[in-house]
Formats: structure tokens, sequence, C-alpha cells
């Protein structure tokens, strides 16, 4: 099935995606305010991660259930089914390789789905903090 809008109209829909989520910014702001230090979106680093602590090699995902492909609400849209397989593809395959750079280089990786956050927040932020004091005393 062809796109259902104009090139120049899908270009402007795609481009007004933003890198940076509502659901990070509550997330980070959280954690910031419970006393924990780190850098956001991070460029340097193999995959830009969401948040990252390079004193303890820590690198925390946030990942989006439409844009990762999570196995329990992932979902292809109607509409040019190949290309959004193929996108949805690509995304999970990158994945895969940042976890097993990460993994290789002796660093902490955790990955959070948005639906996680969304379930139980305070529990999402309790395991984050958590998963960094552990970091800690390696």
């Amino acid at each position: 099935m062809p796109d259902k809008f104009a090139p120049e109209v899908r270009s402007r829909i795609m481009g007004s995606i933003r890198s940076t989520t509502k659901l990070e910014e509550i997330v980070c702001k959280s954690l910031w305010h419970r006393g924990l230090r780190f850098r956001r979106n991070v460029r340097g680093l193999f995959g830009t991660p969401d948040i990252a602590i390079k004193k303890y090699k820590v690198v925390i995902f946030l990942d989006s259930c439409f844009w990762h492909y999570c196995p329990k609400h992932g979902n292809l849209p109607k509409s040019n089914v190949d290309y959004w397989q193929r996108k949805l593809y690509r995304n999970v395959k990158r994945d895969y390789v940042v976890n097993s750079y990460y993994y290789e280089n002796g660093w902490n990786l955790m990955r959070i789905w948005d639906h996680q956050v969304k379930e139980d927040f305070d529990h999402v932020i309790d395991s984050i903090i958590e998963f960094v004091e552990n970091a800690k005393k390696k």
C-alpha cells in the first residue's frame, strides 16, 4: 500500500519527531531529583545512550515500544508496510549491535521499554538507581 501522504508532508511529519521524548524527560528529572548525576544523549558514546555515567561505565537506553519494536507492544503501520518492516528491523538489529559493543567492553547496560515506565514508574526509577549503585560497587 502506498504512503497516503505526499513526500513533502511525510518529510515534515518525520522531521517533527523529537530526539528527546517526554517520557525521557520525566524519567531523567525524577532521577536527578533523587540525587543521581549523569549525562543525557551522549553523542561521543556508541549508540548515543539516553543516560550515561562514564565514571562507572553505565549506559541506559529508554526505548520506545514502536521505534524499537517491543515484543509486547510492537506493531507495524498498515500503510507502507515494506518500508516499516525494513526500518524497524534495522532498529532492532542496531540495538543488538549496541548491546554487544557495551557488553564486550565491560560496560553496565540497561534497556527500559516505555511501557515499563508507564506501568510502574516508581519501580523503574528505583531499579535504575539500584542498577547504578551496583555498578559503582564493581
